[in-house]
Parts: structure tokens; C-alpha cells; sequence
């Protein structure tokens, strides 16, 4: 086990970083808490450390006023806690396809100075696992000046591009911690019908790739009755679980790792990381491959059910900011419609609901927010999905796009939103 040196405290472990350093922290369920609460105690007599993620859980320690001089945010998809730091001007955020990420790393158009990871405890081999998530985490340790670790006996040994020799690890604090959990809210009646709307449209032996949250759990809830389904997936929850167990999931109809389900990362339930535990057949890969169009496209039936913040009857798809207001990012969405653009009978879906704020303003509009960033462009989607049905727009003229999205908007937005596609657009809604 040569290298590593096992730090008494995680403050111990971070005290190597140093002002002016570009620091990139794991993500997702796998942020490493313990040793982000020590960085921010150890910042403060440091400046100007740049803290380089996608979103971090949990992370309230390293995003308080105090930090302002000591450490800055870089982020490659906002979260919770580094929303309003964004917003005031206090963060910074970088739109990026997510495949591109470790790109940046590896080209070393990016600087990685230390890399903060949560592992699992190594093996008889010395390698630790970075578990629940992979994403782009394995290339900033490729890259990074050093490594260092929370070594956590919680967090599962996952296969693939997970493991990392504890010789290259340059310090570490082990301890026991729980693991961070999310879901398990049922989904409302709105979010039930989008699911089954989007259920409609995934054909047996489709190999689907969705993401985290209600709507895409309810339309796994209504595809009990399929067969053959594979998964090839950015990220994946607790709803794959109940169709693994069935059998509806088996993967056999896939090209690229058939019989497993390939994915970058995963967030829900100690019951989801139980299953991918030691399970050869679930398979967290680099994102850069996971996500590369190319890749996703050798898969027969792709089929990606992604969201959106705003939708205009053009079919532009806004995803990442209300209007200037950064909300999330720009993700793996482009990275998975152009997957199942390129796919044998691939298809992708955007499914949201049909209002916000409580009703009181329709997703659906003729023009986008000011400010709004378009994440999909109107020429990229083939069908949107609201509680009031599917808007199939791939081949559609722009009236016919205008049409289909009217007829699925909320019925008190329908009107208004027929006058200005005329008025703007100078398209007549029937």
C-alpha cells in the first residue's frame, strides 16, 4: 500500500492545498462532504482556490459567504447550493456538453492541481472504487496533480472505470459515513400522465437512457409490460430496479455491453446501492464514453427521455437557465438526442409539464425568455410530451410544430398562445 499517507483527520488530509490551486471535487451522491467541510476550514487561511465540479450534495460548508476570497466555484452544472452563487455573479458556470468534460481534462485545456474523491476501502489489490459515480471524476485523477480521499467502508465496489490504486493516492481520512439519498416522493397526477405518455412511445427492445426524478420514474412505472429493454444511461435511479427484478430490463438486445447496464453515475436509495454493489452487470464507465453520440448510436432503438424549462413552438428547447437565471446546466441532453438521432429506430423524447409556478404560467411558449439558453435546438427533437400528450416534430413545418405544441399546452394557454403564433410567427394555430 506504498503512497498514500493515511491522515489522522480530514483536515489533515486536505492541508497540501494551496492558494491559486484548481481543485475538482466528485460529484453527486459521491461529494465527498467530510472532506469539503475540512477544505472550508483550511481555505480560510488560503485564497483564491477554485473549486471545479458538476453539482455537489451537501455542500453548505464551501458555498457560505465566508468562502468569497477563498475559494470560487467552477461549475459544470449548477446545483442546489451553487444556484445563487451563479446568479450573483459570485460563480462561475460553464455551458459544456458533459462527454466534453474529460476531454478538457485530458487535453489539459483544464488544470487539475488536487482532486477530492470518496472511495471505497481497497482491496487486497489496493484498488478503491470511486462507486456511485464515475462521471468525469476518473479523468480529473487521471490528470491531477494529486489525489485526495475519503475513504468510506459505506460506499459500494462498483465494476468498470470505477477503481483507483490507493499508491496513487496522495493522502487519505477514512471513516464511516452515510451515503447521500434521494427520491422516494411518489409522483404526483401531472407527473403520472406525462409518465405514461412517454411510456407510449418506447417500443420493445429499446435501450433507454433518462434521468433522475419523478417524471422519468413514472414512466418506468408503466413499462412493466415490456420486454427485452436495455439501459445506456448517463445516470440511473431507483426506478430501473422494480424492471431489472421483473426481467422487462435484461439488456439483450443491445450492442455495446449487452447483458449490462451501462451508466456514469447513480443517485437514489441505499436499496439502489446495495444492487450495484459488487454487480458485474451494472457498469459505470468514463462519461466521455458513456455519453459520446457515437457510442450511444450503435445501440438499436435509443430512446432518451430528457426535460426542459421552456419549450417555444418552434421546438427550441431551453434547459439550463429561466431566462439570465442559470438553473442547471447543459448536461448529457445534446449528448443523448444526438445518440438516438444516429441510433436504428431511435427516438427522443422531451417530457415536461405543462405549467410552472403553480399554474400560473405556461412551459410552452412562442418565444423564449429573455436571456434563455437553448440547450436543443428546434432541427434536434422529435417529440415533446406534457400531460395533454405527444407533439410528434421531427419533419414538421414550423405551423405544424406550432400546432402540435398548442394542442398539448395547458387548455388555459392554448388561446393566448394561438393569437401569438400568429401575431409573431405569423402562423395560423386551427
Amino acid at each position: 500500500m506504498q503512497g498514500v499517507i493515511y491522515a489522522k483527520s480530514a483536515q489533515e488530509a486536505v492541508s497540501a492545498i494551496d492558494s491559486d490551486e484548481f481543485v475538482w471535487c466528485h460529484s453527486m451522491a459521491a461529494t465527498p462532504k467530510v472532506l469539503l467541510d475540512a477544505l472550508a476550514s483550511h481555505a480560510l487561511s488560503r485564497s483564491n482556490i477554485t473549486l471545479m465540479q458538476l453539482h455537489l450534495e451537501h455542500a453548505e460548508s464551501v458555498t457560505v459567504p465566508a468562502m468569497e476570497g477563498h475559494v470560487r466555484h467552477r461549475c459544470f452544472f449548477a446545483g442546489k447550493a451553487t444556484r445563487e452563487l451563479i446568479n450573483a455573479g459570485r460563480a462561475d458556470y460553464v455551458p459544456m456538453f458533459l462527454s466534453e468534460l474529460p476531454k478538457l481534462f485530458r487535453k489539459g485545456e483544464q488544470r487539475v492541481d488536487t482532486a477530492l474523491v470518496q472511495v471505497s476501502p481497497p482491496d487486497h489489490h489496493g484498488n478503491c472504487s470511486l462507486g456511485i459515480s464515475v462521471e468525469a471524476t476518473r479523468a480529473a485523477c487521471e490528470v491531477a496533480g494529486r489525489i485526495i480521499a475519503h475513504i468510506n467502508p459505506d460506499m459500494p465496489r462498483t465494476h468498470g472505470d470505477s477503481f483507483i490504486n490507493v499508491r496513487n493516492i496522495h493522502s487519505a481520512f477514512e471513516s464511516r459515513e452515510p451515503l447521500i439519498t434521494s427520491g422516494g416522493r411518489p409522483p404526483s397526477a401531472v407527473e403520472s400522465r406525462i409518465g405514461a405518455n412517454v411510456a407510449s412511445l418506447v417500443e420493445n427492445g429499446a435501450c433507454l437512457q433518462m434521468g433522475i426524478g419523478a417524471i422519468p420514474d413514472a414512466a418506468l412505472r408503466c413499462l412493466g409490460g415490456h420486454s427485452r429493454l436495455g439501459i445506456h444511461t448517463e445516470m440511473f435511479s431507483d426506478g430501473v430496479l422494480p424492471l431489472l427484478d421483473a426481467g422487462v430490463i435484461d439488456n439483450s438486445q443491445k450492442k455495446v455491453a449487452r447483458g449490462r447496464t451501462v451508466t456514469g453515475f447513480a443517485m437514489g436509495s441505499s436499496e439502489l446501492y446495495g444492487y450495484v454493489h459488487d454487480n458485474p452487470e451494472v457498469t459505470f464507465l468514463d462519461i466521455e464514453f458513456v455519453n459520446n453520440p457515437t457510442v450511444i448510436a450503435k445501440n438499436p432503438r435509443v430512446t432518451s427521455i430528457n426535460s426542459a424549462l421552456q419549450i417555444d413552438l418552434s421546438g427550441q428547447v431551453c434547459a439550463d437557465s429561466i431566462g439570465h437565471r442559470i438553473y442547471s446546466g447543459v448536461g448529457g441532453q445534446v449528448d443523448f438526442v444526438l445518440g438516438a438521432t444516429y441510433s436504428e429506430r431511435g427516438k427522443s423524447i422531451i417530457a415536461l409539464p405543462s405549467t410552472a409556478q403553480g399554474g400560473q404560467s405556461s412551459r410552452l411558449v412562442s418565444t423564449l425568455a429573455a436571456g434563455a439558453g437553448v440547450v436543443t435546438t428546434r432541427a434536434q427533437v422529435d417529440y415533446v410530451v406534457t400531460e395533454f400528450g405527444v407533439a410528434q416534430l421531427r419533419g414538421r413545418s414550423l405551423s405544424q410544430r406550432a400546432a402540435a405544441l398548442v394542442a398539448i399546452a395547458h387548455p388555459d394557454f392554448r388561446e393566448t398562445l394561438a393569437r401569438e403564433a400568429y401575431e409573431n410567427l405569423h402562423i395560423t394555430v386551427s
